[in-house]
């Protein structure tokens, strides 16, 4: 064989490899991405899910608690103002400003059903309705789902914005654009444990 000849093979053998190294480090991004959603897709189920079982708290409480119309419909309107933020959020998962408005949404939810169930706490018949007591012990389960899904969603945009700074993966990263993804984490500390609804 000529020298021409085995530098030529040489060279394109090294062009395949660089190829099937792009080739594995852009799907591998997009597997990553394509988890994070999937993750997001998760809590968007358990987020819905106490969306719906909130307007039947408050209807439910609505009879026993008629002088704290203010309370209630502060819930509600959280709970609107959530359930938009959600619907951004799965529109881009992982986008900063969605997830950030997400947070902040669900932090006011969260404050205004903290509110409403210390509230509540002072009327007896309410605690022993056992609508509500089932309706809180769904928001309650329902909280804890969200939790675990929140943290797998942050696992999975952890795992995807490392392998997108990552050597060599930045550079099929920013040259496909494979922006970074945003954690769902909510920023105030009162508001980091999961919330509260037991009436014992």
């Amino acid at each position: 064989m000529s020298p021409l000849l085995i530098a030529i093979i040489v060279l394109a053998s090294l062009a395949l490899v660089a190829v099937i190294a792009i080739i594995g480090l852009y799907n591998k991004l997009v597997g990553l991405r394509n988890r994070f959603k999937n993750a997001y897709a998760q809590i968007d189920v358990q987020l819905k899910r106490r969306y719906d079982l909130i307007p039947n708290l408050v209807e439910t409480a609505k009879g026993y608690l008629k002088h704290e119309r203010e309370t209630l419909e502060a819930v509600i309107a959280a709970r609107n103002a959530a359930a938009s933020a959600n619907s951004g959020a799965a529109a881009n998962p992982g986008d900063p400003a969605a997830m950030q408005k997400l947070a902040s949404a669900e932090g006011t939810l969260s404050g205004s059903l903290g509110r409403l169930i210390a509230l509540s706490e002072a009327y007896p018949d309410l605690k022993a309705n056992t609508t509500m007591l089932s309706l809180m012990e769904e928001l309650t389960s329902t909280e804890n789902k969200v939790a675990f899904s929140r943290q797998a969603y942050n696992d999975s945009v952890m795992a995807y914005n490392t392998q997108r700074e990552v050597f060599p993966s930045s550079i099929i990263a920013s040259t496909f654009d494979f922006s970074a993804a945003e954690l769902f984490a909510i920023e105030e500390s009162a508001q980091k444990e999961p919330q509260k609804v037991s009436f014992s």
